[in-house]
C-alpha cells in the first residue's frame, strides 16, 4: 500500500515522500494518527501542488528544532541521588529522571526521545543524547551528584 507522509518518520522517510508500507500499518497507525494519507491519484496531484508548502513547513520545523537543540546543549542538568558506601548509587538514573529534570528547567522533552544505552549507575558528568527529530540530536550534560 502506498501512502504520502505528512510528517517525517525516521524509519520511513521525510514529509511529502510517497512510501510503500504494509496495509495494516497504514490503516491502523499512519492514517488515523494523521501522519500519512492514502496515495491515490487525487492525493498525488494535490501533493504536487502542495509540495512547496510542505517543504517550507518542514524547513521551519527544522529551524525550530535546531534552536531547541542549541538551548538544550547549553543546559547542565543536575540530578541528586542517594548513595551508599564508596559512592555507589541506590538504583540508577533513567531517561524518566532526566526528562523530569529537563522539564524543571522549562523545556518539554518526551522521555522516549532521550537515548540511554543503559541507565546511569555512577556519580559524575555524563553526556546524554536527546533526539529532537530524526535529523536533529542534542547532547546534554547530566551531572549526577549525591544528595546533601
Amino acid at each position: 500500500m502506498e501512502v504520502i507522509l505528512k510528517e517525517s518518520i525516521e524509519s520511513l522517510g521525510n514529509a511529502g515522500d510517497i512510501v510503500k508500507v504494509k496495509p495494516g500499518y497504514a490503516r491502523n497507525y499512519l492514517i488515523p494518527k494523521g501522519k500519512a494519507i492514502l496515495a491515490d491519484k487525487k492525493n498525488v496531484k494535490a501533493l504536487e501542488r502542495q509540495r512547496n508548502k510542505i517543504l517550507e513547513i518542514a524547513a521551519k520545523q527544522k529551524e525550530e528544532f535546531e534552536a531547541l537543540r542549541i538551548k538544550l546543549e547549553e543546559l547542565t542538568i543536575e540530578i541528586p541521588v542517594r548513595v551508599g558506601e564508596e559512592d555507589k548509587l541506590y538504583g540508577s538514573v533513567t531517561n524518566l529522571d532526566i526528562a523530569k529534570a529537563i522539564e524543571e528547567k522549562g523545556y518539554e522533552v518526551d522521555r522516549k526521545k532521550i537515548i540511554l544505552d543503559e541507565p546511569i549507575k555512577s556519580l559524575g558528568t555524563h553526556d546524554v543524547k536527546v533526539k529532537i527529530s530524526p535529523e536533529v540530536v542534542a547532547t546534554i550534560k547530566v551531572n549526577v551528584v549525591p544528595v546533601q
